[in-house]
């Protein structure tokens, strides 16, 4: 029997002048609802919040996402300049692209950046959820991080060698 091909994303900006392919399962899709995902949301603009304040992002392993085309047009933002994480946005146009951590192994992508985005797996970081809103039952939804989204990173990790590699096809 002939293995199953690993599925490959696609992540692009509006205009398509940026584009990212990710090979094989994502680590993990999430919402997240901390205070920092909403307030770049209103720093950078764009529609990456969900209705109920949430941010969604698939989170990939780096040795297996690149950047194919319109790397030179990816532009840094942070809620501050000594920040930890940084979010990428294609310059030509303001489309959020990535949520990256400083020492990480993993992107956090957008997921309304992807051509076929998988459904979402849990919601994190719903302590900082806006007062009043009310998350269905439908997934599992964690305060915090949970012990799952934390082991899934850590076996990716250590399936990764350990390592922290750049994204390919960027400058950053």
């Amino acid at each position: 029997m002939a293995a199953q091909p690993s599925p490959t994303l696609i992540a692009s900006c509006r205009c398509g002048a940026v584009a990212f392919e990710a090979v094989g399962a994502p680590i993990l899709t999430v919402t997240c609802y901390c205070k920092s995902c909403q307030a770049a949301a209103g720093a950078i603009g764009g529609p990456i919040l969900r209705p109920d304040g949430g941010t969604d992002f698939i989170m990939h392993r780096k040795d297996r996402i690149r950047c194919v085309t319109g790397g030179e047009r990816l532009v840094e933002h942070r809620l501050k300049p000594d920040a930890g994480s940084r979010r990428m946005l294609a310059g030509c146009c303001n489309a959020p692209m990535y949520l990256e951590f400083a020492g990480g192994h993993w992107l956090s992508v957008y997921r309304d950046r992807l051509d076929a985005a998988p459904p979402v797996e849990m919601r994190v970081m719903t302590d900082g959820r806006r007062e009043g809103v009310e998350l269905p039952n439908d997934i599992p939804s964690y305060a915090t991080h949970s012990a799952r989204f934390m082991w899934r990173l850590l076996c990716a990790w250590a399936a990764m060698g350990f390592r922290v590699p750049k994204v390919e096809g960027t400058r950053a």
